[in-house]
């Protein structure tokens, strides 16, 4: 029976470590982070995770700055605030909730950011950063968790053969630079993968992340594997991931339970981000 990967009780004690982190600045008389959150419209699950997120913020000592836009609004009004959010010395951090409105290309938005307060870590030059392997910049939250979590349980990925099922830009792709710049072999699938289970069944680590309920099933999972499950559906009511949790967890090593794994985590890796980028800013005033 596979050991769950406790991203609730992980996300706990990294959070406890950032707020104290946090004191030592503001009492020295700094002023707290900030992270200003950009919801557009009101898409039911957006709400949720921007709500989440602000909590978070709050309970660690980070400001959360709320700009609630309507589902109309046009882009280039979009676009104006981040600029303003850009110039505001008092805005260490940036994250504008996706996904947005149709009208709204998504890529301007995330390239009108500026890098150093990127605490998505999705603008080019911080993706570029990260194929370069660069300190300087910022991780994708959601893979930065990932290796959280995985470091926290003295998982290596040096040297193991690992699948990422998934080549989207938010978690797929930066996941997949991520671990090969920590040395492991990286099998990236996607959609047009033509023999999924071939690639699943070499993995020492299985890593989901398509959306797809219950698409990793017990045969396509190496005994003693390493499954993380980032996808997130909701069927009949109830909160599933990629993974067939319940006969997978029979043959897994360590799996991630979906809610409780990598939500947790992500919401984590936006926590340091956005205090890495306030150490950044505090440190070229000073």
């Amino acid at each position: 029976m596979a050991t769950i990967l406790d991203g609730r009780e992980v996300s706990r004690i990294y959070r406890e470590r950032l707020k104290e982190e946090i004191e030592k600045y503001t009492s020295k008389g700094f002023r707290k982070p900030s992270l200003a959150v950009v919801l557009v419209g009101d898409d039911p699950a957006s709400v949720v995770y921007v709500n989440n997120k602000r909590k978070a913020c709050q309970k660690v000592g980070i400001e959360s700055i709320f700009h609630h836009l309507s589902e109309d609004t046009e882009e280039e009004k979009l676009l104006q605030l981040v600029k303003e959010l850009n110039e505001d010395p008092k805005v260490d951090g940036i994250l504008v909730q996706l996904p947005l409105p149709k009208h709204i290309n998504p890529q301007r938005v995330i390239e009108t950011i500026r890098p150093d307060k990127d605490v998505d870590g999705f603008h080019p030059e911080n993706m570029g950063k990260l194929i370069a392997n660069l300190d300087s910049g910022f991780i994708p939250c959601t893979p930065l968790g990932i290796k959280i979590l995985l470091d926290h349980y003295g998982i290596d990925v040096k040297g193991k053969d690992i699948t990422v099922v998934g080549a989207g830009y938010i978690v797929g792709k930066p996941l997949s630079v991520l671990l090969l710049n920590n040395n492991a072999t990286v099998t990236v699938c996607h959609i047009y993968t033509r023999d999924l289970k071939k690639h699943t069944l070499n993995a020492d680590i299985l890593i989901s992340a398509t959306g797809v309920p219950h698409l990793i099933k017990e045969d396509m999972v190496k005994d003693g594997a390493v499954v993380i499950d980032v996808g997130i559906s909701k069927v009949n009511g109830k909160i599933v991931g990629d993974v067939d949790f319940e006969r997978v967890k029979t043959k897994a090593s360590y799996i991630t339970p979906v809610p409780g794994g990598v939500g947790p985590m992500t919401i984590t890796a936006l926590l340091l981000n956005t205090f890495k980028a306030y150490k950044l800013h505090i440190e070229s005033v000073c």
